[in-house]
């Protein structure tokens, strides 16, 4: 990976900081040990340690496009052209858990029904198909709908747990995407072992993704691709690994049948005390190859994210510089949150040979006698975009030279902290998007509120 001069120097000022208050910080030296507790000794039993629970969750977003930039609908048989897309549904999670049987080896299930309710049905609103609300073939929304969103069995031995059936999963390459009203899960056989007290494993393979907005399950895709191609299998390994008190690192590779080896670093690093001023610094970094049958195309792929984030008791202040160093978009799999990248927004930032830099405000009122209530504030800017020398045909990247865009975004939270509707959460932001001709985002303005209640039945 080369670093450019920017990087460098965000390198350099993070050095300086880092020695003026490192001496809040302890950098103490975990030494690698078997954990002294075992989770399958302490199993309550399969009917003892079960819970049923879920969340319903109020998704509303309204978006408009600017200048030339435009939605549609069918209308009458034909497309017709508007500049505003509203999508406003009520997505609902009941999810059911068993414990672990008692013994060597405990087994248990886990089931969750996802129920969605498109509050606002108006075909004009809706504006076509797309991965908000489910439609119809002709534009119309489906009112309600219902599917299993997990369905699996885990065997459990000491601290370490194999699952196999549609499951969420979380890694830098593989994770649960969920910014709709319900999220995506995956079908396929996973491990997870935490035996030792600072180093966990996870392994994956999986042939299906139930997407955020479909009752179906489907193939893998690429997220940026321009062609149809579908991959039968996604099979990833890595490993979390804490060598220092104030530092938490991760590995992992991943083969996307047929599409491309992916390989990922990350590494978080804190420093100071927040009451007087910490330092917080995250690497993020992938390598990204074609395999197989190249369905993508020829790829050779390097990706990085460095961010350094101040924080003075309530307030915080974030740079983050991002860089793609490659002829195609920094791709990853569709319904997935696999892009673990400081810069990656309404826009993930991640064209062609793209540089960008964003810079981020955040203020924490439980500082001021409000606990759960946040704001934030952040401006980000893409340059250098160029396609030119892409010589493939899976992505429509030719016409991208010299294009850029922005992004700046604004938003509030807020968290109930007591009583029966505790963990209640509340955010509303407002983002706008600027873009150059060519520049795939477009240009749009978006308002969203999200209100996710959690509830426990049993």
């Amino acid at each position: 990976m080369k670093l450019s001069s920017s990087a460098l120097l965000a390198l350099a000022i993070s050095s300086i900081t880092a020695t003026a208050y490192a001496e809040s910080v302890s950098q103490a030296f975990i030494p690698t040990e078997l954990n002294s507790t075992q989770a399958q000794a302490e199993t309550k039993g399969f009917i003892e340690g079960q819970s049923l629970s879920g969340t319903t969750r109020n998704w509303y977003a309204n978006e408009l496009r600017r200048r030339e930039n435009r939605f549609s609908y069918n209308h009458n048989g034909s497309d017709t052209p508007t500049s505003r897309r509203i999508n406003w549904v009520q997505g609902t999670i009941l999810n059911y858990s068993s414990g672990f049987t008692e013994g060597t080896v405990g087994v248990s299930t886990e089931v969750a029904a996802y129920n969605a309710i498109a509050l606002d049905r108006d075909r004009k609103h809706i504006a076509g198909k797309n991965n908000r609300t489910l439609t119809h073939s002709d534009g119309d929304a489906v009112g309600q709908w219902s599917k299993l969103g997990l369905a699996n069995v885990k065997f459990r031995v000491s601290n370490t747990t194999l699952t196999a059936g549609r499951q969420n999963f979380s890694t830098p390459i593989v994770d649960v995407i969920g910014n709709r009203a319900l999220p995506s899960s995956f079908e396929g056989v996973s491990l997870h072992s935490e035996e030792f007290n600072n180093l966990s494993f996870d392994a994956g393979s999986f042939d299906r993704v139930s997407p955020r907005t479909e009752q179906s399950l489907s193939k893998f895709r690429s997220e940026y691709t321009n062609n149809t191609a579908e991959t039968d299998r996604v099979s990833i390994v890595g490993l979390n690994y804490q060598p220092l008190k104030s530092l938490k690192t991760s590995l992992y590779a991943s083969k996307v049948e047929d599409f491309w080896n992916q390989y990922y670093f990350g590494a978080t690093h804190d420093l100071g005390d927040s009451s007087v001023l910490s330092l917080t610094t995250g690497l993020n970094y992938y390598k990204t190859v074609d395999t197989g049958k190249k369905e993508m195309g020829n790829i050779d792929n390097d990706t990085y994210s460095l961010s350094m984030g101040l924080t003075h008791q309530a307030h915080s202040l974030t740079f983050s510089y991002q860089e793609i160093n490659g002829n195609e978009y920094f791709d990853y799999l569709h319904e997935t949150n696999g892009i673990y990248l400081a810069n990656s927004l309404l826009s993930d930032f991640n064209g062609p040979n793209e540089k960008s830099f964003q810079i981020a405000y955040g203020l924490n009122m439980a500082e001021y006698g409000v606990p759960g209530l946040k704001f934030n504030i952040y401006q980000a800017r893409g340059w250098g975009i160029d396609g030119t020398h892409y010589s493939g045909t899976a992505y429509d990247v030719k016409n991208l030279d010299g294009e850029h865009h922005y992004e700046y975004g604004v938003g509030a939270s807020y968290a109930v902290q007591s009583g029966p509707l505790k963990a209640t959460a509340i955010r509303a932001t407002y983002t706008t998007h600027r873009a150059s001709e060519n520049q795939g985002d477009g240009n749009i303005n978006e308002f969203r509120v999200v209100t996710t209640i959690p509830f426990n039945i049993l």
